[in-house]
């Protein structure tokens, strides 16, 4: 899986309105993608890119949702602190990998598909991102959670039906499993990657 794809495709959902109204999913992903190809588009430096991209993710994906998701049962065993530990070093890994994979992408070609209600919370937005001389055409399904109507928040994607929060939970479970389950080694990787 190429995961520069996966943070252009998270980061075009992301681009959402300021004080945005009750939207449908499928009109907010619509619209969204038509922002984003302005964005990115645009002669703003990288430096400038990055920053801009990191406030986005803040404001709409729900990062300790899928924080605590990718962490798996072993959230259930740390203390408060070490939680509390956790959610900062997922939201900082979170965010330089999100900003730096994406920032260099231009002109993201996404057409929205259908939209499925699986309950009150989650809709799965069905898209395909188009394919050119340098990609194939790629099927996405956003899953968004939709509890709060005003406020939709990404909590995954399914990219060619791989989930790519079960694809990093995944990583960290084989982390954790490789050093006997100790927190820290993962902490440290969290920190090693944000600080490089």
């Amino acid at each position: 899986m190429n995961f520069k794809k996966f943070y252009l495709i998270l980061f075009v959902f992301t681009l959402s309105f300021t004080n945005a109204n009750s939207i449908e999913p499928e009109i907010f992903v619509e619209t969204t993608i038509k922002k984003a190809t302005s964005i990115l588009s645009n002669n703003s430096s990288k430096e400038s890119k990055i920053k801009q991209l990191k406030t986005v993710a803040k404001e709409t994906v729900d990062i300790n949702g899928i924080g605590l998701y990718t962490l798996g049962p072993v959230r259930k065993s740390l203390d408060t602190t070490q939680k509390e530990k956790y959610i900062k070093l997922f939201e900082q890994y979170f965010l330089k990998s999100f900003s730096s994979r994406l920032v260099d992408y231009t002109n993201p070609d996404i057409s929205i598909l259908g939209k499925e209600k699986l309950s009150e919370n989650y809709t799965i937005v069905k898209s395909l991102l188009s394919g050119n001389n340098e990609r194939p055409e790629v099927k996405i399904d956003w899953r968004i959670y939709t509890k709060n109507p005003d406020n939709p928040l990404i909590r995954d994607l399914i990219i060619e039906g791989l989930s790519l929060a079960r694809t990093q939970k995944e990583e960290f479970t084989s982390i954790l499993n490789s050093n006997d389950g100790k927190i820290d080694v993962l902490f440290k990787t969290l920190e090693d990657f944000s600080s490089n």
